[in-house]
């Protein structure tokens, strides 16, 4: 563990909570009371909007990680101005932590993956030094995705991710699991906003709901996500009858 709690200082309270992103539900929570994080591997889950992709840039960027993505240690990835939440939040390190932060800049080890961003990498950064050697140009973007996952998330290191399964067959879902179990257990750092049930089956995780209550634990089972895709899945038109013209009411 690298990071135990990501807060706002009260010297950075905003003064003003009724302007974004201090009015999203969880956002406001996490200004108020912080947000802990107690195991390696921790899943933020929630709809569009809820707030999650805003919550992991923050603390992608209070570990000095670029909020549009790429890997730490950079010369200049802490230049451009930094997104609302991340200008005030910051991070309750473990002494590993704190030692990664304040140690040489190319001794740190993170990478924030970001769908958004993800693809220009794959076509821009294979074989440039510090990256990946093959050229993910020529791939697809699951191939590439897993490419990037296998060079850059390997090291003991802190690692954000926003929707990575956004280019992520089954099968590749399930390559990803096995790589952050795998980190979580060699003394890395995971926190992982998705959509992605598979995703948030990875063993022993921390699941974090996001959503109008502002956020919550919960365990697998529990979220709205899977009971959700449960009953999809035994009974498509009992959901498809509500979006699709011409469905019966009746599944």
């Amino acid at each position: 563990m690298l990071v135990r709690r990501a807060y706002i200082p009260e010297s950075l309270q905003p003064g003003d909570r009724a302007e974004w992103p201090f009015t999203v539900p969880c956002v406001k929570q996490l200004a108020e009371e912080g947000m802990t994080f107690d195991r390696p591997v921790t899943f933020l889950v929630g709809e569009n909007g809820s707030g999650k992709s805003t919550v992991v840039e923050a603390v992608a960027e209070a570990f000095g990680l670029d909020a549009r993505g790429g890997r730490a240690g950079r010369k200049y990835g802490n230049d451009r101005p930094k997104t609302p939440l991340g200008e005030v939040l910051r991070l309750e390190t473990t002494a590993a932590g704190a030692r990664m932060l304040s140690g040489p800049r190319l001794k740190k080890r993170g990478f924030f993956l970001r769908a958004e961003t993800a693809f220009d990498m794959t076509q821009n950064l294979g074989g440039v030094r510090g990256y990946w050697e093959e050229d993910t140009s020529e791939m697809s973007h699951g191939e590439s995705f897993l490419t990037v996952f296998s060079a850059m998330f390997r090291d003991p290191g802190f690692y954000v991710m926003d929707e990575p399964e956004a280019a992520l067959s089954f099968d590749s879902c399930l390559r990803l699991v096995a790589l952050m179990h795998q980190l979580g257990q060699s003394g890395a750092q995971v926190v992982c906003a998705t959509h992605s049930p598979i995703l948030a089956s990875t063993p022993d995780a921390d699941i974090i709901e996001i959503g109008e209550h502002g956020w919550r634990r919960v365990t697998w089972d529990d979220l709205d996500l899977v009971d959700h895709w449960r009953r999809y899945l035994n009974n498509p038109r009992a959901y498809l009858r509500h979006f699709v013209n011409g469905e019966s009411e009746q599944p």
